[in-house]
Protein backbone atom coordinates (compact mmCIF):
# COMPACT_ATOMS: atom_id res chain seq x y z
CA UNK A 1 0.00 0.00 0.00
CA UNK A 2 1.31 3.46 -0.89
CA UNK A 3 2.09 6.09 1.69
CA UNK A 4 -0.76 8.30 0.42
CA UNK A 5 -3.38 5.59 0.81
CA UNK A 6 -2.37 5.00 4.42
CA UNK A 7 -3.06 8.61 5.35
CA UNK A 8 -6.33 9.75 6.84
CA UNK A 9 -8.57 11.76 4.53
CA UNK A 10 -9.50 15.02 6.27
CA UNK A 11 -11.37 16.57 3.34
CA UNK A 12 -12.89 14.90 0.31
CA UNK A 13 -13.98 17.03 -2.64
CA UNK A 14 -16.06 15.38 -5.38
CA UNK A 15 -17.55 16.96 -8.49
CA UNK A 16 -17.22 20.46 -7.03
CA UNK A 17 -18.62 23.19 -9.26
CA UNK A 18 -19.04 26.92 -8.81
CA UNK A 19 -20.75 28.82 -11.61
CA UNK A 20 -21.37 32.57 -11.54
CA UNK A 21 -24.47 33.54 -13.56
CA UNK A 22 -24.29 36.09 -16.37
CA UNK A 23 -27.28 38.41 -16.70
CA UNK A 24 -27.94 40.79 -19.59
CA UNK A 25 -30.59 43.17 -20.77
CA UNK A 26 -33.19 45.31 -19.05
CA UNK A 27 -34.83 42.26 -17.50
CA UNK A 28 -31.48 40.72 -16.47
CA UNK A 29 -32.03 37.51 -18.39
CA UNK A 30 -29.78 34.61 -17.48
CA UNK A 31 -27.71 34.13 -20.63
CA UNK A 32 -24.89 31.94 -19.36
CA UNK A 33 -22.46 31.12 -16.56
CA UNK A 34 -18.82 31.75 -15.75
CA UNK A 35 -17.60 28.24 -14.90
CA UNK A 36 -15.01 29.22 -12.30
CA UNK A 37 -14.79 25.71 -10.83
CA UNK A 38 -15.96 23.02 -13.21
CA UNK A 39 -16.01 19.56 -11.65
CA UNK A 40 -13.08 19.21 -9.25
CA UNK A 41 -12.15 15.97 -7.45
CA UNK A 42 -9.37 15.52 -4.88
CA UNK A 43 -8.66 14.56 -1.28
CA UNK A 44 -6.73 16.48 1.35
CA UNK A 45 -5.00 14.27 3.90
CA UNK A 46 -4.58 15.11 7.56
CA UNK A 47 -1.28 16.82 8.33
CA UNK A 48 -0.27 17.53 4.74
CA UNK A 49 0.17 20.68 2.68
CA UNK A 50 -1.54 20.43 -0.69
CA UNK A 51 -0.35 23.10 -3.11
CA UNK A 52 -2.85 24.39 -5.68
CA UNK A 53 -1.24 26.18 -8.63
CA UNK A 54 -2.28 27.64 -11.97
CA UNK A 55 -2.58 30.86 -13.95
CA UNK A 56 -4.48 33.84 -12.59
CA UNK A 57 -8.20 33.35 -13.12
CA UNK A 58 -8.07 29.55 -13.30
CA UNK A 59 -10.32 29.13 -10.24
CA UNK A 60 -7.82 28.47 -7.44
CA UNK A 61 -9.15 30.99 -4.93
CA UNK A 62 -12.76 30.19 -5.80
CA UNK A 63 -12.03 26.52 -5.11
CA UNK A 64 -10.64 27.32 -1.66
CA UNK A 65 -13.54 29.58 -0.71
CA UNK A 66 -16.11 27.13 -2.01
CA UNK A 67 -14.55 24.32 0.03
CA UNK A 68 -14.99 26.46 3.15
CA UNK A 69 -18.56 27.32 2.06
CA UNK A 70 -17.73 31.01 1.95
CA UNK A 71 -19.16 30.66 -1.56
CA UNK A 72 -22.14 28.36 -2.08
CA UNK A 73 -21.27 25.52 -4.48
CA UNK A 74 -23.31 25.10 -7.64
CA UNK A 75 -22.89 21.33 -7.37
CA UNK A 76 -20.69 18.67 -5.82
CA UNK A 77 -19.72 17.38 -2.40
CA UNK A 78 -17.32 18.63 0.26
CA UNK A 79 -16.88 16.15 3.10
CA UNK A 80 -14.96 17.20 6.19
CA UNK A 81 -14.28 14.42 8.70
CA UNK A 82 -17.31 12.45 7.40
CA UNK A 83 -19.55 15.53 7.58
CA UNK A 84 -21.09 16.79 4.35
CA UNK A 85 -20.71 20.58 4.27
CA UNK A 86 -22.77 21.30 1.16
CA UNK A 87 -26.33 21.94 2.21
CA UNK A 88 -25.56 22.68 5.86
CA UNK A 89 -27.43 25.60 7.36
CA UNK A 90 -25.69 28.62 8.86
CA UNK A 91 -25.86 27.27 12.41
CA UNK A 92 -24.29 23.94 11.48
CA UNK A 93 -21.54 25.63 9.51
CA UNK A 94 -20.87 28.03 12.35
CA UNK A 95 -19.99 25.12 14.62
CA UNK A 96 -17.44 23.84 12.09
CA UNK A 97 -15.88 27.20 11.26
CA UNK A 98 -13.82 26.93 14.42
CA UNK A 99 -11.96 24.01 12.83
CA UNK A 100 -11.56 25.54 9.36
CA UNK A 101 -9.99 28.95 8.79
CA UNK A 102 -8.56 31.03 5.95
CA UNK A 103 -5.55 33.29 5.47
CA UNK A 104 -6.43 35.94 2.90
CA UNK A 105 -4.24 37.15 0.06
CA UNK A 106 -4.23 40.87 0.78
CA UNK A 107 -2.93 41.70 4.27
CA UNK A 108 -4.02 45.32 3.77
CA UNK A 109 -7.67 44.62 2.93
CA UNK A 110 -8.25 41.70 5.29
CA UNK A 111 -7.83 43.69 8.52
CA UNK A 112 -10.37 46.24 9.72
CA UNK A 113 -8.51 49.58 9.90
CA UNK A 114 -10.80 50.76 12.72
CA UNK A 115 -10.00 47.84 15.00
CA UNK A 116 -6.83 47.22 16.95
CA UNK A 117 -5.05 44.05 15.93
CA UNK A 118 -5.83 42.63 19.36
CA UNK A 119 -9.55 42.94 18.64
CA UNK A 120 -9.13 41.48 15.15
CA UNK A 121 -7.23 38.46 16.42
CA UNK A 122 -9.54 37.97 19.39
CA UNK A 123 -12.78 38.34 17.42
CA UNK A 124 -12.95 34.67 16.25
CA UNK A 125 -12.65 33.54 19.87
CA UNK A 126 -15.42 35.92 20.87
CA UNK A 127 -17.69 34.68 18.07
CA UNK A 128 -17.17 31.05 19.08
CA UNK A 129 -17.45 31.78 22.82
CA UNK A 130 -13.91 30.64 23.58
CA UNK A 131 -12.76 31.77 27.03
CA UNK A 132 -13.48 35.08 28.73
CA UNK A 133 -12.15 38.58 28.16
CA UNK A 134 -9.01 37.99 30.22
CA UNK A 135 -8.15 34.61 28.72
CA UNK A 136 -8.76 35.93 25.21
CA UNK A 137 -6.33 38.79 25.79
CA UNK A 138 -3.72 36.34 27.07
CA UNK A 139 -4.32 34.18 23.99
CA UNK A 140 -3.90 37.19 21.68
CA UNK A 141 -0.55 38.04 23.28
CA UNK A 142 0.50 34.40 22.99
CA UNK A 143 -0.44 34.31 19.30
CA UNK A 144 1.44 37.52 18.53
CA UNK A 145 4.54 36.05 20.12
CA UNK A 146 3.97 32.82 18.21
CA UNK A 147 4.04 34.59 14.83
CA UNK A 148 7.12 36.64 15.70
CA UNK A 149 5.55 39.94 16.78
CA UNK A 150 5.85 41.83 20.04
CA UNK A 151 3.04 40.72 22.37
CA UNK A 152 2.55 44.32 23.47
CA UNK A 153 1.48 45.35 19.95
CA UNK A 154 -2.10 44.17 20.57
CA UNK A 155 -3.37 47.74 21.08
CA UNK A 156 -1.95 49.05 17.79
CA UNK A 157 -3.84 49.53 14.53
CA UNK A 158 -3.14 47.84 11.17
CA UNK A 159 -1.73 50.97 9.51
CA UNK A 160 1.17 50.86 11.96
CA UNK A 161 2.48 47.60 10.47
CA UNK A 162 4.25 46.59 7.27
CA UNK A 163 2.73 44.13 4.79
CA UNK A 164 4.72 41.20 6.15
CA UNK A 165 3.72 42.05 9.72
CA UNK A 166 0.05 42.32 8.70
CA UNK A 167 0.19 38.90 7.13
CA UNK A 168 1.62 37.53 10.37
CA UNK A 169 -1.36 39.12 12.13
CA UNK A 170 -3.64 37.37 9.63
CA UNK A 171 -1.95 34.05 10.44
CA UNK A 172 -2.39 34.71 14.17
CA UNK A 173 -6.09 35.41 13.61
CA UNK A 174 -6.48 32.16 11.67
CA UNK A 175 -4.89 30.25 14.55
CA UNK A 176 -7.06 31.86 17.24
CA UNK A 177 -9.68 29.09 17.30
CA UNK A 178 -7.14 26.22 17.17
CA UNK A 179 -8.21 25.04 13.69
CA UNK A 180 -7.23 21.78 12.03
CA UNK A 181 -7.52 22.95 8.42
CA UNK A 182 -6.43 26.26 6.91
CA UNK A 183 -6.88 27.55 3.37
CA UNK A 184 -3.93 29.84 2.61
CA UNK A 185 -5.20 31.91 -0.32
CA UNK A 186 -2.04 33.22 -1.99
CA UNK A 187 -0.67 34.38 1.38
CA UNK A 188 2.64 35.63 -0.02
CA UNK A 189 1.77 37.12 -3.42
CA UNK A 190 1.25 40.64 -2.02
CA UNK A 191 4.52 40.60 -0.06
CA UNK A 192 8.06 41.65 -0.94
CA UNK A 193 10.24 38.79 -2.13
CA UNK A 194 12.53 39.27 0.88
CA UNK A 195 9.58 38.66 3.24
CA UNK A 196 7.93 35.75 1.39
CA UNK A 197 10.37 33.09 2.59
CA UNK A 198 9.98 34.24 6.21
CA UNK A 199 6.18 33.89 6.06
CA UNK A 200 6.37 30.47 4.37
CA UNK A 201 8.88 29.22 6.95
CA UNK A 202 6.62 30.50 9.73
CA UNK A 203 3.64 28.63 8.25
CA UNK A 204 5.68 25.45 7.93
CA UNK A 205 6.87 25.71 11.55
CA UNK A 206 3.30 26.23 12.76
CA UNK A 207 2.16 23.24 10.76
CA UNK A 208 4.70 21.01 12.48
CA UNK A 209 3.96 22.49 15.91
CA UNK A 210 0.17 22.22 15.78
CA UNK A 211 -0.40 19.41 13.29
CA UNK A 212 -2.15 21.71 10.82
CA UNK A 213 -3.39 20.79 7.36
CA UNK A 214 -3.03 23.39 4.60
CA UNK A 215 -4.49 24.02 1.18
CA UNK A 216 -1.76 26.36 -0.06
CA UNK A 217 -2.95 28.37 -3.07
CA UNK A 218 -0.23 30.17 -5.02
CA UNK A 219 1.23 30.87 -8.43
CA UNK A 220 4.86 30.87 -7.24
CA UNK A 221 5.86 27.36 -8.31
CA UNK A 222 9.21 27.39 -6.50
CA UNK A 223 7.59 28.30 -3.19
CA UNK A 224 4.87 25.69 -3.66
CA UNK A 225 7.48 22.99 -4.14
CA UNK A 226 9.28 24.15 -1.01
CA UNK A 227 6.29 23.96 1.33
CA UNK A 228 3.97 21.35 -0.22
CA UNK A 229 3.76 17.58 0.16
CA UNK A 230 1.54 17.20 -2.90
CA UNK A 231 0.60 19.60 -5.67
CA UNK A 232 -2.52 20.01 -7.83
CA UNK A 233 -2.34 21.91 -11.12
CA UNK A 234 -5.49 23.77 -12.18
CA UNK A 235 -6.48 25.02 -15.60
CA UNK A 236 -9.76 26.73 -16.51
CA UNK A 237 -11.66 25.43 -13.51
CA UNK A 238 -10.36 21.85 -13.61
CA UNK A 239 -7.56 19.89 -11.96
CA UNK A 240 -5.35 18.60 -14.78
CA UNK A 241 -2.56 17.01 -12.71
CA UNK A 242 -2.15 15.91 -9.10
CA UNK A 243 0.56 14.01 -7.29
CA UNK A 244 3.48 14.06 -4.89
CA UNK A 245 5.45 17.27 -5.28
CA UNK A 246 8.69 15.73 -6.52
CA UNK A 247 6.80 13.41 -8.87
CA UNK A 248 4.91 16.25 -10.56
CA UNK A 249 7.86 18.65 -10.70
CA UNK A 250 10.39 16.09 -11.94
CA UNK A 251 8.08 14.09 -14.24
CA UNK A 252 5.20 16.33 -15.38
CA UNK A 253 2.67 14.41 -17.48
CA UNK A 254 0.38 17.20 -18.65
CA UNK A 255 1.53 19.67 -21.35
CA UNK A 256 0.18 22.58 -19.32
CA UNK A 257 2.21 21.54 -16.26
CA UNK A 258 5.27 21.21 -18.46
CA UNK A 259 4.78 24.77 -19.73
CA UNK A 260 4.32 26.13 -16.21
CA UNK A 261 7.46 24.42 -14.91
CA UNK A 262 9.52 25.63 -17.86
CA UNK A 263 8.85 29.20 -16.72
CA UNK A 264 10.56 28.74 -13.32
CA UNK A 265 13.75 30.86 -13.23
CA UNK A 266 16.99 28.88 -12.92
CA UNK A 267 19.88 30.61 -11.09
CA UNK A 268 22.55 28.41 -12.73
CA UNK A 269 23.46 30.00 -16.13
CA UNK A 270 24.73 26.71 -17.59
CA UNK A 271 21.57 24.84 -16.65
CA UNK A 272 19.47 27.74 -17.94
CA UNK A 273 21.07 27.52 -21.40
CA UNK A 274 20.15 23.83 -21.72
CA UNK A 275 16.58 24.30 -20.52
CA UNK A 276 13.86 24.70 -23.12
CA UNK A 277 11.20 27.32 -22.45
CA UNK A 278 7.73 26.25 -23.58
CA UNK A 279 5.73 29.20 -24.90
CA UNK A 280 1.97 28.61 -24.96
CA UNK A 281 0.12 30.05 -27.93
CA UNK A 282 -3.01 32.11 -27.43
CA UNK A 283 -4.65 33.07 -24.17
CA UNK A 284 -6.80 31.34 -21.61
CA UNK A 285 -10.24 30.67 -23.14
CA UNK A 286 -13.36 32.37 -21.81
CA UNK A 287 -14.56 30.42 -18.75
CA UNK A 288 -18.15 31.18 -19.71
CA UNK A 289 -17.64 29.28 -22.97
CA UNK A 290 -14.83 26.75 -22.43
CA UNK A 291 -13.60 24.63 -25.36
CA UNK A 292 -15.15 21.23 -25.98
CA UNK A 293 -13.21 18.09 -25.05
CA UNK A 294 -9.98 18.89 -23.23
CA UNK A 295 -10.12 22.54 -22.16
CA UNK A 296 -6.41 22.91 -22.89
CA UNK A 297 -6.46 21.62 -26.48
CA UNK A 298 -6.53 25.06 -28.26
CA UNK A 299 -3.10 25.81 -26.74
CA UNK A 300 -1.62 22.30 -26.78
CA UNK A 301 1.09 21.30 -29.25
CA UNK A 302 0.27 17.59 -28.82
CA UNK A 303 -3.47 17.81 -29.54
CA UNK A 304 -5.20 15.30 -31.78
CA UNK A 305 -8.80 14.89 -32.88
CA UNK A 306 -9.85 13.11 -29.68
CA UNK A 307 -8.65 16.09 -27.60
CA UNK A 308 -11.17 18.34 -29.37
CA UNK A 309 -14.16 16.06 -28.76
CA UNK A 310 -13.67 13.95 -25.60
CA UNK A 311 -13.03 14.99 -22.01
CA UNK A 312 -9.87 13.23 -20.77
CA UNK A 313 -10.35 11.02 -17.73
CA UNK A 314 -8.55 11.96 -14.53
CA UNK A 315 -6.49 8.80 -14.08
CA UNK A 316 -3.59 7.53 -12.02
CA UNK A 317 -0.43 6.83 -13.99
CA UNK A 318 1.81 6.70 -10.94
CA UNK A 319 3.26 3.81 -8.99
CA UNK A 320 2.44 2.08 -5.72
CA UNK A 321 4.95 4.38 -4.04
CA UNK A 322 3.67 7.65 -5.54
CA UNK A 323 0.26 8.36 -7.03
CA UNK A 324 0.27 10.63 -10.06
CA UNK A 325 -3.10 11.66 -11.52
CA UNK A 326 -3.42 13.40 -14.87
CA UNK A 327 -6.21 14.41 -17.24
CA UNK A 328 -4.60 14.03 -20.68
CA UNK A 329 -5.34 11.63 -23.54
CA UNK A 330 -1.65 11.36 -24.44
CA UNK A 331 0.03 11.41 -21.02
CA UNK A 332 1.65 7.98 -21.52
CA UNK A 333 4.13 9.44 -24.00
CA UNK A 334 5.59 11.56 -21.20
CA UNK A 335 6.14 8.70 -18.76
CA UNK A 336 9.78 8.35 -17.76
CA UNK A 337 10.95 4.71 -17.54
CA UNK A 338 11.97 3.82 -13.98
Amino acid sequence: MSETKEKEVLLSIKGLKKYFPIHKGVFLRHVGDVKAVDGVDFNIYRGETLGLVGESGCGKSTTGRTILQLLEPTDGQVTYKDKELVGMNAGQLRNLRQEMQIIFQDPYASLNPRKTIGRSIGEPMEIHNIGNTKSRLERVRELLDLVGLNANFYSRFPHEFSGGQRQRIGIARALATNPEFIVADEPISALDVSIQAQVVNLMDDLKQQFGLTYLFIAHDLSMVRYISDRVAVMYLGRIVELGDCDEVYDKPLHPYTQALLSSIPIPNPKAKRTKKRIILEGGVPNPSNPPSGCHFHPRCRYKTEICETDDPKFRNLGTEQAEHYVACHHAEQFLVPS
